[in-house]
């Protein structure tokens, strides 16, 4: 399967086609909203322009330097890229799970560090200042498990861990487990 080109250009083509003008435009568009915040250029564009949520990324991104959406080639690259203390505890998770299920593969995906079972998603965690989130890529494994998590803030998602976070394994294996079970 071909994968999609994460790039910000890739957008230009349909830009074009569907706004009318050519990316020289929208580049002179841009760089009258130089400064402006991120929000302020999104609504810009799409209040003014009618442009689409994605379309206004694409071209906002890419006119403050980031020219794809794609940040990293690799695990190692996400891990090198957080707290040192985070990256520890999501490799004991990923470790804990693996020892398990040795058939899951460790991709990066939307920008974070997943485990998957071919292309069907089972685990994933994400970084924030002063948690960890983890999901198993399932609100009814959450709903089966939340009588279990007391002790963790649990959206309707995911479930926040402490950055420093002592990895309950039986806990981890359990919740992909049940995901794997939905297979």
């Amino acid at each position: 399967m071909a994968t999609k080109d994460p790039s910000r250009e890739a957008h230009f083509p349909a830009i074009e086609k569907k706004y009318g003008d050519k990316m020289s435009y929208w580049f002179k568009v841009m760089a009258a909203l130089e400064g402006k915040k991120y929000p302020e250029q999104i609504a810009h564009l799409r209040e003014n322009y009618g442009f689409s949520q994605a379309h206004a990324n694409a071209l906002v991104m890419y006119s403050r330097g980031s020219i794809s959406a794609h940040r990293f080639e690799t695990p190692a690259q996400y891990f090198k890229s957080i707290d040192p203390t985070q990256a520890k505890t999501i490799k004991k998770m990923i470790k804990a799970i693996t020892e398990k299920y040795p058939d899951l593969e460790l991709v990066i995906a939307w920008n974070q560090p997943m485990l998957r079972l071919g292309t069907f998603h089972v685990f994933g965690a994400s970084v924030s200042k002063n948690h960890i989130s983890i999901a198993p890529w399932s609100t009814e494994v959450l709903d089966k498990f939340r009588p279990k998590l007391n002790e963790y803030r649990v959206t309707k998602k995911m479930i926040a861990v402490p950055n420093d976070w002592a990895v309950d394994a039986k806990l981890l294996q359990a919740l992909v487990k049940a995901r794997l079970s939905e297979r």
